[in-house]
């Protein structure tokens, strides 16, 4: 038998014994219940004396799962027509028609959230072709929930850069940020109150919230703030010089990297 040939087996034999695979490959009616169980036994042995190669077979592995997610990540990131950039859940700043589109994760209790909020406006102010989108991505706790579940109401109403005066006021907030503090920067901001307690009974913004922590899982966030750029995910808050580059390599040739 070839070396390669009965690496092969030993492999598929090590999946089948760790209950891997329910058989292993096409050798499981190959072999009595004697000859697998001798089998097993040259596996345990060869692995002793040889266990770089189930390093190697790991690794092999956790390379395949990582591409994999990649490969889905990629195809979630340049879907332009899908959720992430085209669902009713999210706020729209900058010129919403424009070509070159930035989407900020954020939460309303993150720290370096709010210090990337100076960053954002200067790279709207900058930049006439981008849209921004900013997506509710509550992680941090009760508070940041019930302050997004009033922000989502208020964008029933605030829209544009009256709707981002809302949310830097409210993400500026000192202090913890939860409901109180949300519904106070509404009231101060001219919304209408009775019509914004009508809008958070319904379930759209339960669903809002959902949304985008299915996102977050699909993109693989670990905090915020966390950016999609020119169909690369950006975690955490790496500031303007970083945004700017990505922001104009996507102008220049469609991609965050060139």
């Amino acid at each position: 038998m070839k070396f390669k040939s009965f690496l092969c087996i030993l492999g598929s034999l090590l999946l089948w014994q760790f209950g891997l695979l329910s058989t292993p490959l096409a050798l499981a009616n190959e072999f009595s219940p004697k000859q697998k169980d001798e089998l097993a036994l040259i596996v345990h042995d060869y692995l002793l004396q040889h266990p770089d190669v189930l390093r190697e077979a790991l690794n092999a592995m956790a390379k395949q799962e990582k591409d994999a997610e990649q490969a889905a990540q990629d195809r979630f990131t340049t879907d332009m027509a899908g959720a992430l950039y085209q669902s009713k859940h999210q706020a729209i700043i900058g010129n919403p028609n424009g070509k070159i589109i930035l989407v900020e994760f954020f939460d309303y209790n993150c720290g370096y959230c709010k210090k990337t909020v100076d960053d954002i406006a200067t790279l709207i102010k900058q930049d006439p072709q981008l849209k921004v989108i900013l997506k509710d991505f509550p992680v941090l706790g009760t508070g940041s929930i019930e302050a997004s579940k009033i922000a989502s109401a208020v964008r029933n109403q605030l829209t544009g850069d009256k709707f981002w005066d809302f949310h830097r006021t409210l993400l500026l907030s000192h202090g913890p940020v939860g409901k109180a503090q949300a519904l106070e920067v509404a009231r101060a901001k001219g919304v209408d109150m009775t019509r914004l307690a009508a809008d958070l009974a319904n379930p759209d913004i339960n669903e809002g919230i959902s949304e985008v922590m299915t996102m977050g899982d699909k993109l693989g966030l670990t905090g915020t703030p966390s950016f999609v750029v020119g169909g690369e995910v950006v975690i955490g808050a790496v500031g303007y010089d970083k945004l700017n580059t990505k922001i104009t390599n996507t102008e220049n040739c469609g991609h965050a990297q060139c």
